[in-house]
């Protein structure tokens, strides 16, 4: 993993710090924050309760030929977003609870032979700022998934106004967990398991209009091996790791006027090893959102 980080860091910093070959960097940032409340005089009656909800979001997007046969793309997404609930009856307001949280840094580096396919290595991290599962005992940025791999890529479709990056290949995962040791000391460990197949990942953006956008993600994973799979063997949960884990992301985004952007996310997630039923997520959003590039 840690050549896997220094290849990268190194292309990066490259990237940065010449331009020799390559034209100016494409960079595309936008942070955006939403905000939905409503309350209720103590003299309400009816059984609602006031909620305030708010979610804060931020894209980056930073490519370059750095050479003749060397492409970078570095891919992140941050979201945070929390729920503040207001007591039926007391009509008090409780502790806000967590309603999105969201680490996703992609870093791809691809060897642009102007052949059919072309070779790449990759890095993703993905994490949570905060875990809130459990009340009173905080881990930050657990659990964190680092994703290294290599294969083959094929860009079919690139254009003005949409992109379509597919690749394949073998890929090595770390799940970096602190799992609770303690409940009533508050104390944690940090345990890692590892695994190792192959991925497919495929890239999707189109953009109907200037001021209309649609992206989509489709990740696939395959285990050959995994660290703990001895500790599984007699149980129910013995072939879980195997299944193909799912992860397809949807997004798209409308400007109405400016600063202000109507957005719809879906996720859909497969992994046996959380949830024997596929997960789904929807956000429809309408906030104030600002371009830096």
């Amino acid at each position: 993993m840690k050549k896997f980080v220094l290849i990268l860091l190194g292309i990066a910093l490259f990237g940065f710090s010449t331009n020799t070959y390559g034209g100016p960097w494409t960079k595309s940032v936008s942070t955006d924050i939403t905000l939905t409340q409503n309350s209720y005089s103590d003299s309400w009656d009816g059984g609602e309760s006031g909620n305030i909800s708010w979610v804060w979001n931020a894209n980056a997007l930073f490519e370059n030929q750095l050479a003749p046969k060397l492409k970078f793309r570095n891919m992140t997404r941050l979201s945070f977003g929390e729920t503040h609930i207001q007591d039926k009856t007391t009509k008090e307001w409780a502790k806000p609870v967590k309603s999105t949280d969201l680490i996703d840094i992609e870093n791809l580096g691809l060897f642009t032979l102007e052949s059919y396919v072309d070779p790449y290595i990759g890095l993703r991290i993905e994490s949570q700022f905060w875990d809130a599962s459990v009340p009173g005992i905080n881990r930050y940025l657990s659990p964190l998934k680092i994703t290294e791999s290599a294969g083959a890529a094929r860009q079919f479709l690139k254009t003005d106004n949409s992109e379509l990056l597919t690749r394949f290949g073998f890929a090595f995962r770390q799940i970096i967990t602190k799992d609770i040791v303690d409940l009533s000391a508050k104390t944690t460990e940090t345990n890692t398991t590892n695994d190792g197949g192959f991925e497919s990942v495929t890239d999707f953006s189109y953009t109907l209009s200037e001021n209309l956008h649609f992206i989509s993600k489709l990740s696939l994973y395959k285990a050959l091996f995994y660290s703990e799979s001895d500790k599984l063997k007699g149980t129910k949960a013995e072939d879980y790791w195997k299944a193909v884990d799912v992860n397809w992301e949807n997004s798209i985004s409308a400007e109405v006027v400016k600063y202000v952007t109507v957005s719809l996310y879906t996720q859909l997630l497969y992994d046996k090893d959380i949830d024997l039923r596929g997960r789904f997520k929807e956000t429809l959003s309408l906030g104030l959102t600002y371009k830096m590039f």
